[in-house]
């Protein structure tokens, strides 16, 4: 365990040298030897939102029209934002630093996470996989995906170990972040349901840690009823925000479509919608097969969840908290000692075809987020 996690620490920190590298050269060469503010060019999209909330509450900057949307976003990083900005004036900087320990936190327990489910080597395979992928780009920028997923999969790990104090406190921390939280708890009941065939004592007195990641939930939800009147406003911000609203899979299907396949600046971005959300049901129809339910409960209802939208939107990104992904892939690249000679001398292969096909859908999803492009 001890060298797994000095492998997921070395390929996260090994990957945000390259990140800075990717920002130095890619944004140099655009500057045209002009200069140019590194920390503004992370200052993008939902990282300018998060700021706004930490600076001025969700009422937005006084003296400007308050941003719909800004309930949609869960108080867990405007609040650490908050925090680390007393220590570090810079609220870019800030955003950055603590996605850079955060995303630390979370490598560790990814790998940790896979290593425990086997086979040996798993572990930074995994971390590799979902350090390469194309939307990886957010785990760097002072967005709330490094931060959930710090809480969430040491919240799964401490499950797997049936501890069920730590998976319910854990699970709370995630529930504050966003509300993919409200997923992650589900699953923590259908796991301590159905995941203890190697450890059945499983004394009715835990549940009751499995309410915990509620709370969090149910507390956002009177704060901005007694903000809107609204006990769904995160819900309706998504709407008002972004024009998102319940529609039959078909009808989202299309719309993305469409958009996907028309001659313009953004179309490509849909493309990429596309390409997750057949990932995201492919892990879906894999987990049911394989009987995984409390992880089919949390990837299902997530897909369901952004399936049903009147498009797809941030489907790639929603993919970097799908952990159940990251450990099959990592798995699919590590050799195993029951295997035929030929299958284990293919596996290693396949990490090096999926980084040669990423790569460079990574790299240059960076530089569209650096000039400011939606990227996922």
């Amino acid at each position: 365990m001890i060298t797994s996690a000095r492998e997921a620490l070395a390929l996260w920190f090994g990957t945000r040298l390259v990140m800075i590298m990717i920002t130095v050269v890619g944004v140099g060469a655009w500057a045209k030897g002009e200069g140019f503010d590194f920390l503004d060019r992370w200052r993008s999209w939902d990282a300018e939102l998060f700021i706004t909330i930490a600076r001025f509450g969700y009422d937005g900057e006084p003296g400007r029209p308050p941003d719909p949307g800004l309930p949609a976003f869960f108080p867990g990083m405007p609040l650490m934002l908050r925090l680390v900005s007393s220590v570090v004036p810079d609220w870019s900087l800030s955003g950055l630093l603590i996605s850079l320990v955060a995303g630390a936190v979370a490598m560790v327990a990814l790998a940790r996470l896979a290593e425990s489910e086997g086979p040996p080597g798993a572990g930074w395979r995994s971390v590799f996989a979902l350090l390469v992928c194309p939307t990886a780009v957010f785990l760097f920028a002072g967005y709330s995906e490094a931060l959930f997923l710090a809480f969430a999969v040491p919240a799964w790990l401490a499950a797997r170990q049936r501890r069920w104090m730590w998976a319910g406190l854990l699970g709370a921390g995630a529930s504050c972040v966003r509300i993919t939280g409200l997923f992650l708890a589900l699953a923590l009941i259908v796991e301590f349901c159905t995941g203890g065939r190697a450890h059945p004592d499983r004394p009715v007195r835990q549940a009751a840690w499995l309410a915990v990641p509620f709370v969090p939930l149910v507390a956002y939800s009177v704060y901005q009823y007694t903000r809107t009147g609204d006990w769904l406003a995160w819900n309706r911000a998504q709407e008002a925000g972004w024009g998102r609203h319940l529609v039959w899979p078909w009808e989202s299907f299309l719309t993305t479509w469409n958009a996907a396949m028309r001659d313009e600046t953004f179309a490509w971005v849909f493309r990429l919608e596309l390409a997750a959300a057949i990932v995201g049901v492919a892990l879906v129809v894999w987990l049911l097969a394989k009987r995984r339910w409390s992880e089919l409960t949390y990837v299902g209802l997530q897909v369901g969840a952004l399936l049903v939208s009147s498009y797809y939107l941030s489907i790639p990104r929603t993919a970097l908290l799908w952990w159940p992904l990251w450990i099959a892939v990592g798995q699919a690249c590590t050799r195993r000692p029951g295997d035929p000679g030929r299958l284990n001398r293919l596996r290693p292969w396949l990490l090096v075809g999926y980084v040669l096909l990423i790569t460079p859908l990574s790299v240059l999803n960076t530089l569209a987020f650096l000039k400011g492009t939606w990227a996922g």
